[in-house]
């Protein structure tokens, strides 16, 4: 974690009254409170699963919406209940959000019923009723800059935008992604930034987050109303629904391309929550079906994918400027003398370790030869946060991430490969680890032309087992091959085009998901395929936390920088699909498949027990692994509460036998 100086924040809380809220903001969630986190309260007075939590911006109320279609207000500190409204909804609520600047008198809700409802807590009284949406409303989103406005994302795919000053208390639809992504898209979820009230974040089924320009929106639709006289309510020209740089694109690089896999095992990719850092500068995405991903929204990085070797050098050894399949220019380049990556400038990279950093390599190494992959992926990772510029840590993480296979590993390995190669372009392991993450990602030929590359530069390694087994199969692969023409054609681009036949995606829409941006930190061990509503969110003032919950009635706490795994609780006999911090204490609320709100804080030290506690942390981790890996009828059967014996192992890819074939390229770390 950031190096503090806790006794001069202190000193300045003491001597400056306006610092004691700040200081009270920076320690109210520390690595000894994480420690001590337990369960303080259940609230009981819901009769169905608890779908929605919200905090007023005080944080002395808890707004929870459940299937029983009611919504309560509670007092968290007291444990009482104040307030039960009866909505009005025919189904089960899935939002509920404080109308900012209402004194928390107005609150508003969404539900399966496909309405949008607002309320009037003081008289108990719903106010207004709309019923625009054609299809379940998942999320409501408020912003402190909107006074009276909100915004609601549907399973019609339409994210619609409301203004209660309006005398015709109608909403106007704001974006309609069927425009973009066909009739089949499903809205999940939205949010607004919290300190630029103009940029809302909208996820739906598929693996692009879009990060949209509100007041370009906005205004854009009033200048095209002015120019055409179009009808009041209207906020789509057809030929132009949003206008360029108001919407932009964010993806883990490596999910468009296992689309077609996942499909074929009936796996949905559907991002089902989002949230920005209390800063405002970074975007958390809980991605259903996968991982939980950070995006930074101000040093944006292009996915890997976009910057593999199409040419790796010519007959007379230049560089070649090699083209991706979907025309956008290469970044990487890997000539025989060394590796570059486009629009960075080389670093030194020291080899020597401080002592106490050597001793955590040490140990990584250790537990990776005791093939404990995660332990060394922790420790490594813990290593990187304290050295960035050691090219040793990053190759051997790469090696730990090779050898546990979990969704994603390979690719987190290809990220650590090529910036092993930033720091150290003549790493032989990141090397000859690259060609064999670009193989396991089904960038056949780009691996073999790394491989080739590779023997050119080491040519004493061009004759070992290693490099002649990942040859056969790199050629192997090519060789059977047999797509046709159109299907090639269609695989050009398989990154940004959808997989259904039946719709067509606009030129727009594809150039959008060509500029997508790649994620900065993924966070593993939980899982989320059962529910589409499941959350994750920053923990602190800073963010310094990253929380989910998990289908295996858990809910897991990373550190944000290292991403390492620091506490797993027990927070529903299911499903914990909820989970929201205070805005001010270390204080957490969750919910999830049972009919109770959970209030989590940190336990008294004398207080020697917590049952909650989950201790193997890796076993959980794994078996969650498997779980998302499941088909859905072995997914059906645990979460009926059977166990499946004889279940798929860690990922599609089988058993690794990289030891048994490596000959002089070892896998194992330096």
């Amino acid at each position: 974690m950031t190096t503090v100086n806790i006794t001069r924040d202190i000193l300045h809380r003491q001597i400056r009254d306006k610092r004691a809220a700040a200081f009270q903001r920076s320690y109210h969630v520390t690595d000894p409170f994480i420690k001590r986190l337990g369960l303080e309260a259940e609230l009981q007075g819901h009769t169905g699963c608890v779908n929605c939590l919200e905090w007023n911006e005080q944080g002395d109320l808890l707004a929870s919406g459940s299937d029983d279609q009611h919504a309560i207000i509670w007092d968290p500190f007291r444990h009482k209940k104040l307030t039960t409204m009866h909505t009005g909804h025919a189904a089960n609520i899935f939002s509920v959000k404080f109308l900012p600047h209402s004194g928390d008198r107005i609150l508003i809700t969404g539900a399966a019923d496909t309405k949008v409802h607002v309320h009037d807590l003081s008289v108990k009284e719903t106010i207004h009723m709309f019923s625009d949406h054609t299809n379940r409303v998942k999320r409501i989103a408020t912003a402190p800059m909107w006074p009276n406005t909100f915004w609601s994302a549907a399973e019609d795919g339409i994210i619609r935008q409301y203004d209660l000053r309006e005398s015709s208390k109608r909403s106007e639809v704001l974006i309609d992604l069927t425009e973009f992504c066909g009739q089949l898209v499903e809205a999940k979820c939205l949010a607004v930034n919290p300190r630029d009230n103009n940029y809302m974040a909208v996820g739906a089924n598929g693996p692009f987050v879009r990060l949209y320009d509100i007041r370009m929106i906005n205004n854009y639709r009033k200048s095209v109303n002015q120019s055409t006289s179009a009808a009041v309510h209207t906020f789509c020209e057809r030929d132009k629904p949003i206008p360029d740089g108001a919407g932009q694109y964010y993806v883990a690089g490596h999910l468009p391309v296992k689309l077609p896999d996942y499909n074929n095992r009936l796996r949905v990719l559907v991002a089902t929550y989002v949230t920005f850092s209390p800063d405002g500068t970074e975007l958390l995405v809980n991605m259903g079906g996968e991982q939980v991903y950070l995006f930074d929204l101000t040093f944006k990085q292009k996915p890997y994918t976009f910057l593999l070797p199409k040419k790796c050098q010519s007959s007379t050894g230049d560089v070649q400027n090699g083209k991706t399949t979907n025309g956008v220019s290469n970044g990487i380049f890997l000539p025989t003398s060394h590796i570059r990556i486009a629009g960075s400038k080389m670093r030194s990279s020291s080899t020597e370790l401080p002592a106490h950093l050597e001793t955590i390599k040490q140990q990584a190494n250790d537990a990776f030869a005791r093939q404990q992959w995660t332990q060394a992926i922790q420790l490594y990772s813990l290593g990187i946060h304290q050295a960035s510029c050691n090219a040793m840590l990053y190759g051997n993480r790469a090696a730990a991430y090779m050898k546990r296979k979990w969704d994603g590993d390979h690719y987190d390995a290809l990220r650590d490969c090529l910036k092993a190669l930033t720091l150290n372009p003549g790493h032989l392991k990141a090397h000859f680890r690259l060609a064999r993450c670009l193989f396991e990602l089904k960038y056949v030929s780009e691996a073999l032309e790394c491989l080739d590359d590779f023997k050119g530069k080491f040519p004493e390694q061009a004759q070992s087992s290693a490099c002649d087994s990942l040859d056969k199969d790199i050629k192997a692969a090519l060789f059977t091959k047999t797509e046709t023409a159109e299907d090639k054609k269609a695989n050009s681009s398989i990154r940004f085009h959808s997989f259904n036949r039946k719709e067509s995606i606009p030129e727009d829409e594809l150039v959008l998901r060509e500029r997508s941006f790649d994620y900065k930190h993924r966070y593993c061990g939980h899982c989320n395929t059962t529910t589409d509503i499941k959350e994750a969110n920053f923990f602190g003032s800073k963010g310094q936390y990253i929380v989910s919950g998990s289908d295996d009635g858990s809910f897991f706490i990373w550190e944000k920088e290292t991403t390492n795994l620091v506490r797993i609780l027990q927070g529903d006999e299911s499903i914990v699909n909820c989970l929201q911090p205070h805005p001010n204490y270390c204080f957490l609320a969750t919910s999830g498949i049972d009919p109770v709100v959970r209030l989590w804080n940190p336990r008294p030290e004398t207080e020697t027990e917590n049952g909650r506690v989950v201790e193997d942390m890796e076993s959980a981790a794994q078996a969650n692994q498997r779980r998302m890996n499941a088909d859905p009828l072995e997914v059906m059967l645990l979460n009926m509460g059977y166990r499946i014996t004889g279940l798929r192992g860690v990922g599609p890819d089988g058993s690794d036998d990289e030891d048994s074939s490596e000959g002089q390229v070892q896998c194992r770390p330096s």
